[in-house]
């Protein structure tokens, strides 16, 4: 039989609050555990609807309770005595995480971040290609887990696609969330500029030629613009570290066994993809590649069918899928022998 763990603390992420904290308070309370919900201090108003709209749907009001605040609550948060503990967000605070609830014995699961690739083969409709991929980069300002952050291109299509690419990037408005006609919004945390500053910095002095955007923009809120870079290599901070941005580079590759080589070349394993006409192809190329979610002719994708694991620093655990149901729970075995 299986039973609930108990109480659940939930440390959730800001960029996709409904959905990312969904993804586990929603399976915990069915599964039959209470939650103590943390949104992040950058969606503490979305925190509070989210609980209302339970509290309204019938879930008792001491079964889900939100706690608000700063890193300070997380860190008192994984002191209580709770049975569970399941964090969203980057590899260096859940290393953090990790070790404070693994001190107590306290199931932890953790979902963090990637540096999820996608590989262009020689065979495809280039146009169509790149623009599935610049959405896949660039969505929601590039600030998702599983958005796009490297391109690798066959070298026979590579100066068509770049330029495809380039073209369908320079056509994102940049602009206000609530314009319907803006694509490209601001950084929800301004220390993220400084990262991709640095980023983009780095590329250009190891020899990256910078095609799109480079900079962040002057007025109020935390902008930058929408960055490409061709001719990059894994010696730049922008193929090897976490980007969570509007910046993507371009690298080229002479064959299959090159890019999956780079597209492993990572300590994070969350999504991949490969865009090809073959589907024999593509499955003899995702099946080398060590993440927890592969793509075939598409990116950024999550189906709640599935479930949704990473590699490496991209976390333990699994939500989604009837086993994102099943980790909220604890077996138990019955040995049984009539008197």
């Amino acid at each position: 039989s299986h039973e609930p763990l108990g109480v659940i603390a939930n440390i959730s992420a800001w960029n996709y609050p409904y959905f990312v904290g969904g993804n586990v308070f929603i399976p915990a309370l069915i599964a039959g555990n209470a939650v103590l919900y943390k949104p992040s201090e950058y969606a503490t108003l979305t925190g509070l609807h989210i609980a209302a709209m339970l509290y309204e749907s019938g879930v008792p009001i001491d079964v889900f309770i939100p706690v608000v605040g700063g890193p300070a609550i997380g860190a008192a948060l994984l002191r209580l005595a709770v049975d569970g503990v399941f964090f969203t967000g980057s590899y260096a605070t859940g290393a953090k995480v990790g070790a404070a609830a693994g001190r107590r014995m306290a199931k932890v699961q953790l979902e963090l971040g990637g540096k999820d690739p996608i590989y262009v083969c020689d065979d495809v409709d280039v146009k169509a290609a790149a623009a599935g991929i610049a959405d896949g980069a660039f969505y929601n300002t590039g600030q998702s887990c599983c958005s796009v952050e490297r391109v690798y291109v066959h070298q026979k299509i590579y100066d068509a696609f770049v330029d495809a690419f380039v073209a369908e990037v320079k056509g994102f408005k940049v602009g206000d969330p609530l314009d319907e006609s803006s694509y490209i919004g601001p950084l929800t945390r301004r220390p993220q500029l400084d990262v991709l500053r640095r980023q983009v910095t780095d590329a250009k002095r190891k020899g990256a030629t910078l095609l799109a955007g480079g900079g962040s923009l002057k007025g109020r809120g935390n902008w930058f613009e929408p960055t490409v870079f061709a001719n990059v290599d894994h010696r730049m901070s922008l193929m090897k570290d976490e980007s969570f941005g509007p910046v993507i580079g371009i690298q080229k590759v002479t064959d299959d066994a090159q890019a999956i080589a780079l597209m492993n070349d990572t300590e994070y394993g969350l999504t991949a993809g490969v865009y090809t006409r073959d589907e024999k192809r593509a499955r003899r190329i995702l099946g080398q590649v060590h993440s927890g979610s592969v793509y075939w002719n598409c990116c950024d994708r999550v189906s709640p069918r599935l479930p949704w694991t990473g590699v490496g620093h991209s976390g333990i655990g699994v939500t989604l899928g009837t086993q994102g149901i099943e980790t909220f729970t604890r077996p138990k075995a019955w040995h049984l022998r009539a008197g």
